[in-house]
Order: C-alpha cells, then structure tokens, then sequence
C-alpha cells in the first residue's frame, strides 16, 4: 500500500509508525513524499483500508513522540470494529455525526466519553443499542476526511484504550 504522505512525509523514517484512518501501519520505504506500507490480510480485511481506491483521501497521523505533551485522549490505531455512517445533522455552528456499530462496540461506549473515527479522536455525544453519535465542529470537518463521509460508508472505530482495561479487568 503507497500513499502521499504531503507534509507528514518530512517526519517519516523507516519503521515508523503512522495511523491511517485510524489503522496504525509501519513506513516499509519512502521515495520523496510516497510512503509504503506493508498490509497484511487480516488488517485489510478487518479495516476500511482494504476498501480504498487510488486517489482516496485518508486521514494521516504520526505515532506520539516518548515525552512529547498528550493532547486529547490515548489513540493507539488499533482498530477495535467498523462503524456505518447513518447521516449528518447540523447542529448549531456544527454537525452531529450518526453512525451504527454492533453492540459488542456500544456496550464499550460511554456518553461524553472517547472514541476515534477513521483516526479521528472525538467525544461521544450520545450512545444506544448499535448506535452512537458525534459531534462535530467546523474545524474538524476541515482538517479531516470527516466532511466526505456518507450514509453507508464504513469507518474505522477504536475505543476508548482505559475503558477497553476496566472492562477486561471487571469481567476477569
């Protein structure tokens, strides 16, 4: 899998890890600002990445440098499902983004808590049995692919990562 990473291709090396769409990759080799990825099977297969199409517009984001400062929650590009966009609602000065997800993924969700889209950390503004929302705001429509979703189109879900270990600790 290649892509052009645009201004992200500067801060890439060999080995490095990066989130696309949410599905953390490691850089196998670069040539100018084109990166290459190796996929496997069950990544392609689990992801929306196996889905894209040459010229497809992802959502890029490096790996968090050892001792650099923590802005938002912990997102790890591990993906834990897909989510289906059901539709988009202005909301005020923004959008509220509604999705459908099995209920193994909602029963880990939590209303105002966090979540990541297609890579994307957001807050959950509302969550039920196979259903959820988020809500965004004009600059996060800008800066991401968030703005192209349609209803039916796939989207990468990660869970909250200290959510996911208290609820594996309390059904141990």
């Amino acid at each position: 899998m290649a892509l052009s990473a645009g201004p992200l291709a500067g801060r890439l090396t060999h080995g490095a890890s990066v989130a696309i769409d949410g599905a953390c990759l490691t850089v196998a080799a670069q040539t100018g600002s084109v990166a290459e990825f190796d996929a496997v099977p069950e990544t392609l297969s689990r992801t929306t990445l196996g889905r894209l199409a040459p010229g497809s517009a992802v959502n890029l984001e490096p790996a968090l440098a050892a001792g650099a400062a923590l802005d938002g929650h912990i997102v790890q590009g591990h993906v834990d499902g897909l989510g289906e966009v059901l539709g988009t609602d202005r909301q005020g000065g923004g959008y509220l983004l509604r999705l459908s997800a099995p209920r193994e993924l909602t029963a880990q969700m939590v209303p105002k808590g966090s979540i990541a889209i297609a890579g994307v950390s957001l807050t959950l503004a509302d969550v039920s049995p196979e259903r959820f929302s988020v809500a965004l705001i004009p600059t996060t429509l800008e800066k991401t692919t968030l703005s192209r979703l349609r209803p039916g189109e796939a989207v990468n879900v990660e869970l909250d990562i200290l959510g996911k270990y208290v609820r594996h600790y309390l059904e141990g």
